[in-house]
């Protein structure tokens, strides 16, 4: 079908763009792949970013901890100040970087959702219903052009993109369960009706002579095209 596929986040249980979810991620990754050492700087740079005081406290823990260990790495062969280096470290790159990654979406996505990623969405959204306008309108001009643009065939190759349509009158059942609503068992039925009708003119046709649920109208008759 050439409706677009919902957005997919690259980043897992993410619904953030594709590239602040990355960079979100990148920056939580940090302390682990610097073995701590950029811990601090991740943090402050945070905490001067959104004036956070979970921040601001977060970042003067781990200040005061890469300092404490920077005082002690003149000492690192005696054993004992080598295991406090070690739990210092460990502190800073792993502890760091789960806090970091269990509040990357609070530092990168305050809001709770982006407000980009949904503007973009919704003109996806109308660009696919003008689209579908569009090729309704040519359908209704000239039948032949779209049967020749396949117009509301999502089981064949074309390259016109009609925004979703499903041409009721001519798409096998496996395209009509496309539609909102239509299972796989109303898809069969409509394809029997149609052939001992031949065709419909309109969703509310459809539905009165298919006998569908009267709920199911206005979404079929959103992306449905009735070319005769």
């Amino acid at each position: 079908m050439n409706a677009p596929a919902p957005y997919e986040p690259r980043v897992p249980s993410d619904s953030m763009p594709p590239g602040r979810a990355a960079l979100s991620v990148t920056w939580a990754a940090l302390p682990f792949l610097t073995l701590g050492y950029a811990t601090p700087f991740t943090f402050a740079a945070a905490a001067l970013w959104r004036r956070s005081a979970h921040l601001l406290v977060a970042s003067a823990a781990y200040i005061g901890i890469f300092a404490t260990l920077l005082v002690l790495l003149p000492d690192i062969d005696d054993d004992g100040t080598r295991r406090i280096i070690g739990i210092l470290t460990f502190v800073l790159a792993i502890v760091g970087c789960g806090h970091a990654f269990l509040i990357r979406r609070r530092v990168f996505d305050p809001d709770g959702m982006s407000a980009v990623g949904n503007d973009m969405v919704v003109e996806r959204v109308k660009r696919q219903r003008l689209l579908r306008d569009k090729a309704r309108k040519l359908a209704a001009g000239d039948p032949g052009l779209a049967r020749e643009l396949r117009i509301g065939r999502p089981d064949l190759p074309r390259q016109y993109n009609d925004g979703g349509l499903v041409d009721v009158n001519h798409a096998p059942a496996e395209a009509l369960t496309l539609l909102p609503g239509i299972t796989p068992e109303l898809a069969v039925k409509i394809e029997r009706v149609r052939a001992e009708t031949g065709g419909f003119v309109s969703a509310e046709e459809l539905s009165a002579v298919a006998g569908l649920p009267p709920s199911l109208t206005a979404d079929v008759a959103d992306y449905a095209v009735f070319i005769r």
